[in-house]
């Protein structure tokens, strides 16, 4: 078993869990679990093809000026990972770090979402991480209502790019701008919720930053997990 998951399993005083086989990639059936439990009764149609390529979006993140935060920020963060991944990680805005190094997730937080990804089978390099702003708030202030809505559709067309299996929302900023709601946190967890007009399932759970500072949650956050990956590998 691989150390990282075992530390982190460990840390959270969960018994081991052992995937005998790793998850294999199969073709994705348009229909397939639309009997798993959603918000609504019809899965919505997908969406159509994406207008931008991954080099045209890059780029106009990258020049972004739609917001005052091109004002503050070194550079933007516009996401890493496998662009063809089932699963795709959304977290709430770049922090100090990420605004440095230009890349969601690499500090403290990035690390035990790292160690999380591994505890189900997965690696950073096998999803695709990216955040609702693209840019670092001040301070790390809460995402403002009109800076989301700049950095929506950049979001969107990564979204209709990769055409994930799964978006897991870390963090409350995170579940509640992309699926319009102000539901807590707390009760969003364990249930199956759909993207936009795309039909592609999102599962809630906390945002790495704040397991670090309440650990004891550590344990509903494997439950999410766990959930997660019912519906996101093991589901279709």
């Amino acid at each position: 078993m691989d150390d990282l998951r075992q530390q982190y399993l460990d840390a959270m005083g969960i018994a081991v869990w052992v995937r005998r086989h790793p998850p294999a990639k199969t073709e994705r059936s348009p229909g397939a679990a639309a009997t798993a439990a959603t918000l609504s009764d019809e899965v919505p149609a997908a969406s159509e093809e994406p207008v931008l390529d991954w080099t045209t979006l890059q780029a106009r993140v990258a020049s972004c000026t739609k917001c005052e935060l091109h004002r503050t920020r070194t550079q933007t963060v516009f996401g890493t990972g496998d662009r063809r991944a089932d699963w795709m990680v959304v977290g709430e805005a770049p922090g100090a770090d990420e605004d440095r190094q230009g890349q969601p997730f690499v500090g403290r937080a990035g690390q035990l979402l790292n160690a999380m990804l591994r505890a189900i089978g997965l690696s950073r390099e096998r999803v695709y991480i990216a955040n609702i702003l693209k840019c670092r708030p001040p301070r790390n202030r809460d995402p403002r209502p009109e800076e989301v809505t700049c950095c929506e559709d950049y979001l969107h067309e990564q979204v209709a790019l990769i055409k994930p299996r799964l978006i897991l929302a870390v963090g409350r900023i995170a579940a509640h701008n992309l699926l319009k709601t102000s539901t807590p946190l707390n009760r969003m967890r364990g249930r199956l919720y759909r993207y936009s007009d795309t039909g592609i399932p999102v599962v809630v759970t906390y945002h790495p930053a704040y397991l670090l500072r309440s650990p004891k949650e550590k344990s509903k956050a494997w439950q999410d997990l766990r959930f997660a990956i019912r519906n996101g590998l093991e589901g279709e």
